[in-house]
């Protein structure tokens, strides 16, 4: 069963250190755990009609939270920092 390109990518990420990344042509996106980076790749490619050259994808523990006497974590996330080609943008992001 094939995953959509849609349940791979979940969200871009907008936080100041990646949009400061953005003059940089890389691109942050909250992708799906069991994904890989040539899926990621073509999750990108063909979403947003980009070409891209490099794929970094990295993992964000959970922190633990409390609510009164129990204990627990948020859920563990994997991020993937996308490099397009450059001249192509992903207008999903405020500041072009």
């Amino acid at each position: 069963m094939s995953k959509s390109a849609y349940d791979i990518i979940k969200r871009p990420i907008v936080t100041e250190a990646s949009t400061d990344a953005v003059t940089l042509n890389k691109y942050t996106f909250e992708v799906d755990r069991k994904a890989n980076k040539v899926e990621i790749r073509e999750a990108i490619e063909s979403i947003f009609s980009v070409r891209v050259v490099k794929v970094n994808t990295l993992w964000r523990r959970g922190k633990p939270r409390r609510r009164g006497r129990s204990t627990g974590r948020t859920p563990d996330r994997k991020k993937a920092v996308v490099t397009l080609a450059p001249g192509d943008t992903i207008e999903v992001f405020g500041n072009q």
